[in-house]
């Protein structure tokens, strides 16, 4: 099993001491929910989870909540279908393709964006709300990133 992200990996380090530990969930929340949305979740998960996928789906509870209660915090090949699983290895943890795009840094210029916008900045990416709102100014960037990524899979 390829294991993409960890929030245990997150809070594990120099993670802020004022934020509770479920604040390191939404950054990989953010990126599962949009792979709830386009359908990109594994039938294992679809069959162990479907209650809570619905949820996600009809905003009632968010990714990083998913994660937290259905993934034991972990973001991992188990989660998705192959398609998403292609997907996520070249653009979740790009550090090992040719495609140059990565959804770290995204999340982190989008968020860096939208403070500067509203003249704050964010202390750390974990202190970016778990909002629905903050999910549709993420969600266009990997809807841009998997046409991109498509293009990218068509040309090699």
């Amino acid at each position: 099993m390829a294991k993409y992200d960890d929030a245990s990996w997150h809070y594990g380090g120099d993670y802020p001491k004022n934020l509770p530990n479920e604040n390191a969930a939404i950054l990989i929340g953010m990126f599962i929910t949009w792979c709830i949305e386009n359908n990109f979740i594994s039938d294992e998960q679809m069959e162990d989870s479907a209650d809570d996928i619905q949820k996600v789906k009809r905003h009632e509870m968010t990714g990083g909540e998913f994660l937290i209660k259905n993934c034991d915090e972990k973001f991992t090949d188990y989660d998705l279908c192959e398609l998403g699983n292609n997907f996520a290895s070249d653009y979740y943890n790009s550090d090992d393709t040719k495609f140059d795009k990565n959804y770290y840094n995204d999340y982190c210029d989008t968020f860096d964006k939208k403070a500067e916008e509203n003249g704050f900045e964010y202390e750390s990416l974990y202190h970016v709300e778990d909002t629905w709102e903050n999910y549709k100014i993420i969600k266009k960037i990997i809807d841009r990133r998997f046409f991109e990524w498509k293009e990218y899979e068509n040309k090699k």
